[in-house]
């Protein structure tokens, strides 16, 4: 796989692409926050504009800031949301009609800045060692000037600001959660979270039967991953945990067990609204009037891939 890393390019080029990607991020939460403190239809205005600006400090400037200066910034973070303070405020979206003529006169083009998206982070991480955010954000700059080209008199800077505002304003709060749930695998795993696990396992998993080692791995990564909405951190503490000890310890294939591990964390990720990226954000974009609506369209596809993967695994271990 490395062979295909035909674009190499230094350390530093990530360090430096990523702190400016979080930057960029925290400067448009910042805004988010100034412009609803200054709207005066937003019926909780402060509490909005505390919560956005403290998270938009944390993530630009979060490399640099004292450790303890990032914790108190977190929690003056977490509550206006506790206390339900984080409203949405005038949100200037485009009106029906003229949504309905914009795509009468683009058509299908208007996938084109999305594709660049997807071809770019393809691209680049197959091709390259470079940063996947560094890749998007790549291809989102590339889909602005795609979208400056075709029209520049419609797509003006100030729209693109304005409408990342907007669409992170419809989000709200929920937009903290991958970077929380990404430091609690942390903090679980320096607990030693993996091991208690592995104590519990161990007098219900018959030692050397590797089956079903696999299956309790899989659906601990499934729960685990509904728990914290996040597969990438609930695989450290179940391969700790369960896959190292009862599984790979026995000679199954670590590529194959590793791999497909994580897409069964991913069929837990289809059931939780823990994963709110995917399963919350668009029930609040679309308006849905079901919250729950995502999930339940997404139970019986995850549980068939769980069943599946976990039969895949016992063949290929």
């Amino acid at each position: 796989m490395s062979a295909l890393k035909v674009i190499q390019v230094p350390a530093a080029f990530n360090t430096v692409g990523l702190n400016i990607v979080w930057i960029l991020v925290g400067l448009i939460a910042i805004y988010a926050g100034i412009k609803n403190l200054l709207d005066e239809e937003n019926p909780s205005r402060i509490g909005t504009a505390i919560f956005w600006c403290s998270f938009g400090i944390v993530t630009a400037l979060g490399t640099w800031l004292p450790a303890k200066v990032s914790g108190v910034l977190v929690i003056i973070m977490c509550l206006p949301p506790i206390f339900k303070k984080v409203k949405v405020g005038k949100t200037n979206a485009p009106e029906k009609a003229h949504t309905e003529a914009q795509f009468k006169k683009i058509g299908m083009k208007i996938f084109v800045p999305a594709f660049c998206v997807a071809v770019f982070s393809l691209v680049f991480a197959l091709f390259s060692n470079m940063s996947s955010m560094i890749a998007i954000t790549l291809g989102v700059l590339v889909a602005i000037i795609f979208l400056v080209a075709y029209d520049s008199k419609e797509n003006k800077p100030q729209v693109f600001l304005k409408d990342s505002e907007r669409f992170l304003s419809l989000t709200g709060p929920l937009s903290m959660l991958p970077q929380l749930l990404g430091c609690l695998g942390g903090v679980f795993t320096a607990a030693g979270v993996g091991e208690v696990i592995a104590q519990i396992v161990e007098k219900v998993v018959p030692k050397g039967n590797v089956n079903i080692g696999i299956i309790v791995y899989a659906v601990g990564m499934v729960l685990f991953t509904m728990i914290m909405g996040n597969a990438f951190a609930a695989i450290t503490v179940m391969t700790v945990g369960i896959g190292a000890p009862f599984v790979l310890a026995y000679g199954a294939n670590p590529v194959v067990i590793g791999m497909i591990a994580l897409t069964c964390g991913y069929c837990g990720t289809l059931m939780t609204p823990m994963a709110a990226n995917f399963n919350i954000v668009p029930v609040a974009i679309l308006n849905m009037k079901d919250r729950w609506g995502v999930i339940k369209n997404q139970v019986l596809v995850g549980l068939i891939m769980l069943v599946f993967q976990i039969c895949y695994m016992i063949v290929l271990k």
